[in-house]
């Protein structure tokens, strides 16, 4: 099972990963969106790999490192956290309603498209 949350719960499920390991926000959206829209990492990493290039960039995700994906909406990042999680990552979890959502409840200076 893939753990849910929403932008505004972020703080809280950093906090209770963060005895699992240094936490990351992974950013799967293109590049063309990233120049669009970004976050600010705040107690975590962010790293940015576009959804259809993790599984030959695996290597470069640690799986013991508690992360949390984020997209658009929500869909391609779900579908990210559920390979991980097949792979062997084991504190994964999927922000849902992805970066339009992070505008609305966390930050409503990151630009909506």
């Amino acid at each position: 099972m893939i753990t849910q949350i929403r932008p505004s719960q972020l703080p809280a499920w950093l906090e209770s990963v963060r005895g699992h390991g240094s936490p990351v926000v992974l950013d799967v959206r293109e590049p063309a969106e990233l120049q669009m829209a970004s976050i600010k990492a705040d107690g975590f990493e962010l790293i940015t790999i576009p959804m259809g290039v993790i599984p030959p960039r695996l290597a470069e995700l640690d799986p013991s490192q508690p992360i949390a994906c984020i997209c658009h909406h929500g869909g391609r990042s779900m579908q990210v956290a559920a390979f991980l999680k097949a792979r062997g990552f084991d504190h994964v979890a999927n922000i849902t309603g992805g970066i339009n959502a992070w505008a609305a409840e966390v930050d409503p200076t990151v630009p909506r498209y």
